[in-house]
């Protein structure tokens, strides 16, 4: 299988110096994000796209391999291919039909290409010639220039012919690391984690700051979310997951701040805490899901004064964009289902809140808070490597991981959806049951019984391990079942 990978539109119209340098970086991170799946695989780069060259023939490794490049931001669209070298414009019509003719019977079709090199023939003559090719000896099918069942796709590089099976549309964006790394305030709902996609697919590595105001729980829901995001769209770069303590902060904001003010005040501090936790990662711009007029504290007025308190550059995607659209767009990255059941958890709720704030008022409010506590909370923020979150739960006991099903366990299938979907788990005479892991927060209101014992799945093992530890002080039976992979 050989794919052909388009670069975005807008990298197309770059110097030609930061196209070079696009490409290379799109190349190093295709080699970090698909060599898992094929230590054996080539990538080259050529100015018009890149091709990946692997010798898998397991179809669900292909489909991994497609999943990956679907997600990866700067492709405008990639294809499935085949590669062949050719003399003559009959060698392209055999070859064509050797490849489509069955997928052609009883039906209509059309042929495009595309053609670079020297040749004496155009890329019209190609398609014409192959067409009536195709008609002499395909059985029962007939061409229709407008709206054909089965588009017959070409391209022509040189003596090479590319056979397209199949088009995917890519993420577009720039190359993941082409811009400087920017920090995202997430809070888990359905917002911060759409407006995070977005600067990762414009190409920011994209660190995580966490305000945690409901516990345990509520940090475990939201290193679902930054880990999914990762994963999925990020994982050619290696970034942070930072964990601030905030309780203490909004408990100073109720005791000693009016009313009204007291939102705008606990975003300000938020801004200010996430600007020295960029310190400390070396990132100069601030991340949050903020939309205009979308909650009292988002007036245009209180965003003016609220960025007064950052000492960089606050960039909010999603300023302009509806409600609907971010739900719709949290659902296509596949966020929708951790949103939804994320417990909500309101820093404060003021009985009317302020939407046009006053700078001196609430510098004025400011001035009655204890900076100390906020010293305090940035002081306690937990660093760590995104891929390493499981590890950073530290456990009192270490949770037990089988590599085979134990008789008296019951597999819990934990993986996203579309990942149960794609690769089921089958396990020979055991019963697996389905439970994302967005639905795990509490054992109890996911049906699990204290009574029996569970091995959590998945395919990475970071899920599964967070869930266990937080089930197994929940009082219910849980281990991991980790199989040994060849």
């Amino acid at each position: 299988m050989l794919f052909l990978i388009k670069f975005f539109p807008e990298i197309t119209v770059k110097s030609k110096v930061v196209r070079r340098r696009m490409s290379r970086r799109l190349k190093d991170n295709l080699y970090r994000v698909l060599r898992p799946l094929d230590g054996g695989l080539r990538i080259f780069s050529h100015w018009d796209k890149i091709t990946v060259q692997t010798t898998v023939t397991d179809a669900a490794v292909l489909d991994d391999m497609r999943t990956v490049l679907a997600s990866t931001p700067g492709i405008a669209c990639f294809f499935c291919s085949e590669a062949r070298e050719f003399d003559t414009l009959e060698d392209i019509a055999r070859l064509a039909a050797e490849a489509s003719l069955a997928r052609i019977r009883g039906r209509s079709f059309v042929v495009r290409c595309k053609r670079s090199g020297q040749h004496d023939f155009t890329s019209h003559d190609i398609e014409r010639y192959v067409g009536g090719y195709l008609l002499q000896h395909g059985d029962d099918c007939r061409v229709d220039l407008h709206q054909p069942e089965v588009t017959v796709l070409l391209e022509v590089h040189g003596q090479t012919l590319y056979l397209i099976s199949e088009r995917v549309d890519g993420l577009g964006g720039f190359p993941l690391g082409e811009l400087e790394p920017v920090l995202s305030l997430i809070s888990g709902g359905f917002d911060s984690p759409v407006a995070s996609f977005l600067t990762m697919k414009r190409g920011m590595p994209t660190h995580f700051c966490f305000f945690n105001l409901g516990g345990r729980a509520h940090e475990l829901g939201v290193k679902e979310v930054a880990w999914h995001l990762w994963q999925r769209y990020g994982a050619s770069q290696p970034v942070q997951f930072v964990t601030v303590p905030f309780e203490a902060v909004v408990a100073e904001i109720l005791d000693k701040v009016d009313n009204a003010q007291m939102g705008v005040v606990l975003k300000r501090m938020m801004l200010r805490a996430a600007g020295r936790v960029a310190d400390q990662l070396g990132i100069d711009v601030l991340v949050t899901g903020e939309a205009v007029a979308q909650v009292s504290s988002q007036t245009l007025t209180n965003l003016s004064v609220i960025d007064k308190a950052a000492d960089r550059l606050v960039l909010r995607p999603l300023v302009t964009t509806d409600k609907e659209d971010i739900v719709r767009l949290a659902r296509r990255i596949g966020t929708d289902g951790f949103a939804a059941r994320m417990p909500e958890y309101c820093g404060v709720i003021s009985v009317k809140p302020t939407t046009r704030a006053r700078l001196y008022r609430i510098e004025a409010e400011e001035e009655k808070f204890d900076d100390g506590i906020l010293d305090a909370a940035v002081a306690g923020a937990r660093y760590s490597a995104i891929d390493a979150l499981a590890m950073d739960e530290q456990p009192q006991a270490p949770v037990e991981e089988f590599a085979i099903p134990q008789p008296d366990a019951v597999i819990v299938d934990i993986r996203a959806p579309d990942e149960q979907q794609r690769r089921p788990l089958q396990l020979a005479g055991q019963t697996v049951e389905l439970l994302p892991f967005y639905r795990l927060h509490s054992g109890e209101q996911a049906g699990l019984d204290r009574q029996r014992h569970y091995l959590l799945y998945c395919e990475k093992g970071v899920m599964s391990r967070l869930h266990a530890d937080f089930l197994r002080e929940e009082g219910f039976r849980v281990g991991v079942y980790r199989p040994v992979t060849a």
